[in-house]
């Protein structure tokens, strides 16, 4: 159901355009008794990204990765990351950028991915669509020790953990990233049968 005659654009100012962008827009919307009130909101665009959740089958694993992110830091995570890899598309498709971010982070390349959804990961202020893979891996796909990009200042150590393990470490608080709880409980309940 389109809600494009639902808003009208009054006004946008750009509040920051330095690593990405941040505007300020007035609008009036139409609300559901007929009246238009005028609103304000600010919303951050960096993009549209893609993450996956690397499993093996067999031995019931799943590929995280850990590294540092400035925001959960100053916002009380004293420590580094743990997550499901993940990047922004940079205009790419997403099965295209996907498989270049997973073998720059983990050294792996993957053979196969799946989409399996897209979700806006914090619509009250975030732009970014982001879409979720899974991915089968075996040994054999690794072809480097990957690490991340230096230049874009990454960092990125590359954990092996068991899927009942990595389950434990949401519970734990180890594990506090929303896209790869998500990832994790989509493995549970359809790639490993853990119920």
């Amino acid at each position: 159901m389109s809600i494009a005659n639902r808003i009208r654009v009054e006004h946008v100012a750009v509040l920051s355009d330095d690593w990405y962008l941040l505007k300020k827009t007035t609008f009036s919307f139409l609300r559901s008794d007929g009246s238009w009130q005028r609103q304000s909101r600010e919303t951050y665009d960096r993009g549209n990204g893609a993450t996956i959740l690397l499993y093996e089958p067999e031995r019931r694993t799943v590929i995280l990765v850990r590294q540092l992110r400035y925001p959960a830091f100053v916002n009380g995570h004293d420590d580094l990351l743990i997550e499901a890899p993940a990047g922004l598309l940079d205009e790419a498709a997403p099965e295209v950028r996907i498989r270049a971010e997973v073998e720059e982070e983990t050294g792996i390349r993957v053979r196969e991915v799946r989409q399996i959804f897209d979700a806006f990961m914090s619509p009250g202020s975030v732009t970014e669509r982001l879409h979720f893979f899974v991915g089968a891996y075996h040994g054999s796909d690794r072809v480097s020790q990957g690490g991340g990009n230096e230049e874009e200042g990454e960092d990125i150590a590359v954990l092996e953990v068991g899927i009942e393990e990595a389950l434990a470490m949401i519970e734990s608080g180890a594990i506090r990233d929303g896209k790869t709880i998500m990832l994790l409980q989509y493995a549970a309940l359809h790639l490993f049968n853990t119920r």
